[in-house]
């Protein structure tokens, strides 16, 4: 009985969607995606590169920002081979046991993001309330243990996902509405009963990402009171501009990510090529834009870079 089990599994087959498009479009609607992937991939490789090789980055937002550099290198690597394989080669068949394995490495890798959002959040608070203190309360052992907490809580949260849709049978159309693999996606393809699914997903979004967020709010309620006690309009300004490249991180990921599931909650009246961008965005934009966002924002990181593009 188990054998027979083991080959229907094997035999489930999803097809993901791509935007629409006339003819060999889609090639071209390759072009930017390569595009992001390159300036992705490099720009969290040279962020990487530079913290570990310069020591004066040795400090804990840098050590912080190499942590969330590794975790954008992640969930771009993770989405790159189904995204690009279907513009670049036509390639919309995914295997069951392929999707369950990128759908858990997508969320494993966005829990983790949403937790050292917060840890940033964390690390400014420290750096605005009590500088004096900054360097002895975040040291690196400490630093590593607080990244190693957030990577088990994500393992923790994450795993059951794919065990929890592999026990399901499959028999309707299986189209994903998306590029890749997500657990709400591919639970709506089972023909069982999927309320333990829709549950757990809930809790697992409430307990990550949602409690993140109200965690990192709560941070700057803190911060800008601490703020504004500052006497001086200077210091003000100055301690408010450290905060300007977590605040547009925390922005490019969360935003996207509500959007999208406020839009799949009214599901029926929504635009299904909406969804698709806003999914786009969600995953690619993070991994684009975080290492350009601190690179303008830091003087000394964005000398750095451009010395080792340069070279």
């Amino acid at each position: 009985m188990s054998s027979v089990n083991d080959t229907k599994l094997k035999s489930v087959i999803f097809l993901l969607t791509r935007l629409p498009n006339d003819g060999d479009a889609h090639l071209w609607i390759s072009i930017p995606f390569c595009f992001i992937y390159v300036i992705s991939i490099v720009g969290n490789s040279v962020i990487l590169f530079i913290v570990k090789t310069d020591p004066s980055l040795h400090q804990p937002m840098y050590i912080f920002l190499s942590m969330l550099a590794i975790t954008d290198l992640g969930i771009s690597i993770a989405t790159m081979p189904t995204i690009l394989g279907m513009y670049l080669f036509n390639s919309r068949e995914i295997s069951l046991n392929a999707c369950l394995a990128q759908l858990f490495f997508i969320h494993l890798l966005q829990c983790i993001e949403s937790s050292l959002l917060l840890l940033m959040a964390f690390d400014r608070f420290i750096a605005i309330y009590n500088p004096l203190r900054y360097a002895t309360i975040l040291i690196l052992p400490r630093i590593a243990k607080m990244g190693l907490v957030a990577v088990i809580r994500a393992m923790v949260i994450i795993l059951p996902l794919p065990f929890l849709l592999k026990r399901f049978q499959y028999c309707r159309a299986n189209f994903l509405s998306h590029s890749y693999c997500v657990h709400r996606e591919v639970m709506k393809m089972a023909c069982s009963d999927i309320t333990v699914n829709i549950i757990y997903g809930f809790f697992t979004k409430l307990l990550t990402m949602g409690l993140d967020m109200l965690l990192i709010f709560l941070s700057y309620v803190m911060i800008f009171k601490t703020v504004l006690s500052i006497t001086s309009y200077e210091e003000c300004l100055r301690a408010l501009n450290t905060c300007i490249s977590h605040l547009c991180a925390v922005l490019l990921f969360y935003t996207p990510d509500i959007s999208l599931t406020v839009i799949q909650s009214f599901e029926k009246y929504s635009s299904p090529l909406l969804q698709i961008l806003l999914g786009y965005m969600s995953l690619l934009l993070p991994p684009l834009m975080n290492p350009i966002v601190y690179s303008m924002k830091s003087k000394h990181l964005r000398v750095r870079v451009i010395r080792v593009l340069m070279k």
